[in-house]
């Protein structure tokens, strides 16, 4: 009898641990993800922890040693054991959670056009930040951090306006590769160790450029506003007329504030 309870043991001793081995590869480390934000794109990842499977591993064995395992109600009384030391151990357990910022995904418009020039953008943009990463003059980093700034909105414009697509066009064509190339420049000269008048000189040149350009940017981008900003005019317009013809204002009265 004693044998046959000690080969009993033995076997649901070795299932157990098969099954704890399947639900380690598959609760424990699989993660919870949830996306919290679409903006900031921060990943919640939550990691279980372990421990409450190890109770239930050292409810078995303790079970299985102290208690006889032939009959039904056992493995019933067992089983029951076995989840309640999970669910406690759940609670005074319960993991940790870790939160990871993942790259935001770019938008498209679903214009094959647009879409084209907005990876163009990207590109840019990409390459305008690596050189201000690697840059060694505080100034020059500043600027061109501005820069990258004011490109990643005006190219983000063709998202809420296509109509701007050929300002952006004329602008990624013409404009950024300049600008770039300017970057690119004061980097290397930056990078090469090396001092005398034509190498100082020319980052001075640069460093002043980048104020002019960042100047035109701003404006560039502003100009980009004007149809909107037509539009706008045009409905407070209406919204003047029909408050004047319903006597809800006076004649002289000039909502949009131009005088």
């Amino acid at each position: 009898m004693r044998d046959r309870h000690y080969t009993i043991f033995i076997a649901y001793t070795q299932g157990l641990w098969h099954i704890l081995y399947w639900v380690c590869i598959n609760v424990c480390y699989k993660y919870t993800i949830n996306v919290t934000g679409q903006r900031n794109k921060v990943i919640e990842i939550k990691k279980k922890s372990i421990i409450p499977i190890y109770g239930v591993a050292a409810t078995w064995v303790f079970y299985c040693v102290l208690f006889p395992l032939y009959k039904t109600w056992h493995f019933i009384a067992l089983a029951c054991s076995a989840v309640l030391v999970y669910t406690v151990l759940a609670m005074l357990f319960p993991g940790r959670v870790e939160f990871i910022e993942v790259e935001e995904e770019p938008e498209r418009s679903g214009d094959d056009k647009i879409d084209a020039l907005l990876e163009e953008g990207e590109k840019a943009v990409a390459v305008m930040r690596g050189l201000r990463d690697t840059m060694t003059g505080d100034s020059v980093k500043q600027k061109t951090g501005e820069l990258v700034s004011i490109t990643d909105k005006i190219f983000k414009k063709l998202l809420v306006e296509p109509g701007v697509y050929k300002q952006v066009k004329r602008f990624s064509d013409f404009f950024l590769p300049t600008t770039i190339k300017l970057l690119n420049s004061y980097d290397r000269f930056g990078q090469s160790g090396v001092s005398g008048d034509n190498i100082t000189g020319t980052i001075e040149r640069i460093d002043t450029a980048l104020d002019t350009t960042i100047d035109s940017y701003r404006k560039f981008f502003d100009s980009l506003f004007e149809n909107q900003a037509l539009d706008i005019e045009a409905d407070i317009r209406v919204l003047e007329t029909m408050l004047k013809q319903e006597g809800m204002i006076s004649s002289e009265f000039d909502i949009s504030g131009s005088g």
